[in-house]
């Protein structure tokens, strides 16, 4: 076993033999994964004036790694959850070195042993029903831009599909008879069907009649040359709605709406008509019950109907505790 482990040769089977052969990684955890490594063997290249090709596993320590992720922050504006999101990128790495290079174990623990920058968590964004009503009447129908638009934030905040799934969505995926629902893959590579509302089902009906762009015409919501539409797009068009739905519902004017506030308020819906969580992580593609907490927690309508239910009527306001001694007073403020 060689002293010093040959990074490239060790990088390189953990995309090829890791990553894409055995865990089938979806090309956008590929992406993440590639671009946390460039970041870092050109801030190693930098701090140790040795090329990328030429380093060993030893040259990425935890001092240099710790002094990349404060870089991340400090000079490319990264947020503390981007960071954690670069340092799960090395963890991953390092946890197959450990298999492939034993003899690195002790560097490899302390690597691993790094701790994710903590982080105030804020309350996920969404859209009430007023807000929702008003985006949706943003289109104008007679223009079919407008009723392609209209088709895909219905559908957006009904299903609770992710920007990627939607743009990705093709005729054959839609079923419209009995039981009418959309399947799609999502994160992971797992398939799940969405069912659809009476309006949903309708709307897309009357969508799929509109003439096609293109000889392609499997896109359910293709852009003006009918092929799909980019990230960019859906921006574009949500900003151009949500602009006009500004003029007759003000409260939009201070919320920031994206493709995934649309999602956030499709979990809401379903959480405020008394939805199980548990069965809105399945509607969502949540790997975990856990992760649907984040809408419970933003959900004041429902915590006020708590607090109602709890207060017992007519009873007087009880009398704030006083802690009698300083000492008292300074450990409860803690």
């Amino acid at each position: 076993m060689q002293n010093n482990p040959n990074l490239p040769g060790l990088l390189e089977r953990f995309f090829t033999q890791r990553l894409m052969a055995q865990r089938q990684a979806s090309p956008h955890t590929i992406a993440s994964y590639r671009d946390t490594f460039r970041l870092l063997l050109e801030f190693a290249q930098k701090r140790s004036h040795k090329t990328p090709s030429a380093m060993a596993l030893t040259d990425l320590d935890p001092p240099l790694i710790g002094a990349f992720l404060d870089d991340l922050e400090k000079h490319r504006g990264n947020s503390a959850r981007s960071r954690n999101l670069r340092l799960t990128a090395i963890r991953s790495f390092f946890h197959y070195a450990a298999f492939e290079e034993p003899a690195q174990s002790a560097l490899i623990q302390r690597v691993l042993a790094m701790p994710g920058k903590r982080y105030e968590k804020k309350l996920v964004g969404f859209l009430t029903r007023p807000e929702i009503d008003a985006l949706l009447a943003a289109p104008d129908s007679k223009l079919w831009a407008g009723r392609r638009d209209y088709a895909f934030l219905l559908v957006a905040v009904q299903t609770g599909l992710r920007l990627s799934e939607l743009i990705n969505l093709r005729r054959a995926d839609v079923i419209l008879g009995s039981g009418a629902h959309l399947r799609c893959v999502g994160k992971g590579r797992k398939e799940r069907c969405t069912p659809l509302t009476k309006e949903a089902r309708t709307v897309l009906r009357a969508w799929f009649k509109e003439p096609p762009r293109s000889s392609n015409h499997e896109i359910v919501f293709p852009n003006a040359r009918g092929g799909k539409l980019s990230p960019d797009g859906v921006q574009y068009l949500l900003a151009k709605h949500v602009a006009v739905a500004q003029q007759t519902c003000p409260s939009l004017n201070v919320k920031r709406v994206s493709p995934h506030v649309l999602r956030h308020a499709a979990a809401m819906e379903l959480l405020q008509a008394g939805v199980d969580r548990s069965v809105i992580a399945l509607w969502l593609g949540h790997e975990s019950v856990e992760t649907t907490q984040m809408y419970l927690d933003a959900n004041l309508a429902l915590k006020e109907k708590a607090l109602a239910k709890t207060t017992p009527a007519k009873t007087k306001t009880s009398v704030r505790y006083r802690p009698p001694d300083k000492l008292l007073a300074f450990l409860k403020g803690l």
